[in-house]
């Protein structure tokens, strides 16, 4: 496993909840089309969900196991996974246009959750009471129960307002706006945020340019 590791896409976790950075293992922006998938197999839904530190590398092992021996089944929770993954997104970019969201978004994500409820419980840890599942490692729908469980809980808390759309004009990437004056715009201020500014200054320096010449 440490050996795939070295070859393994590097997710970005940026987004301040686990179902945002969910919604963000799709680059690019879903407004323009133009868009590059991180999920195109089951393994990268396992890589995404240890490095979100949803599983372990142990569960990550068995999942993989599970899926060699069962690739039609992998491969349908994985299109399950992205019809999830992009339901959640236009739930919460309707809320963050103050829209209501479309029934069947609210389904697709209601119908992952009614089966995520089903197999939580409470288990006792050294650390106090926490949330477990009930089914072994080895149920590959898994990896899905702890994203709608994360969309449902942001839904109804106080911090939903805070749930942001990247402003960048190739990006739909979601993130938690935690700035004391709500004032945030880009996912990431590294590539986003830069890229606006350089854009930005481009521009300026064209537009004096032009003006020289007048």
């Amino acid at each position: 496993m440490a050996g795939a590791h070295e070859q393994e896409y590097s997710f970005e976790l940026v987004g301040g909840h686990l179902c945002l950075d969910f919604v963000n293992t799709l680059n690019g922006s879903r407004d323009t089309g133009v868009t590059e998938e991180k999920l195109e197999s089951y393994a990268d839904f396992v890589s995404w969900s240890r490095q979100a530190g949803v599983i372990s590398e142990r569960e990550a092992r068995r999942l993989l196991n599970e899926a060699g021996r069962r690739p039609t089944e992998a491969e349908k929770i994985r299109r399950r996974a992205v019809a999830l993954r992009e339901a959640i997104y236009r739930v919460f970019t309707a809320a963050a246009s103050e829209r209501a969201p479309a029934q069947a978004d609210l389904k697709v994500l209601n119908d992952v959750l009614s089966e995520a409820m089903s197999q939580a419980q409470i288990v006792k840890s050294p650390e106090g009471f926490v949330w477990d599942w009930s089914k072994d490692d080895a149920a590959l729908e898994r990896l899905l129960w702890p994203v709608s469980r994360s969309a449902a809980e942001l839904l109804v808390s106080d911090n939903l307002s805070r749930a942001r759309v990247c402003g960048a004009d190739d990006c739909t990437w979601l993130f938690m706006d935690t700035s004391k004056n709500r004032s945030r715009r880009w996912c990431d201020m590294k590539y986003c945020g830069n890229r606006s500014k350089a854009r930005r200054h481009y521009q300026r320096k064209r537009d004096a340019a032009e003006e020289s010449k007048l």
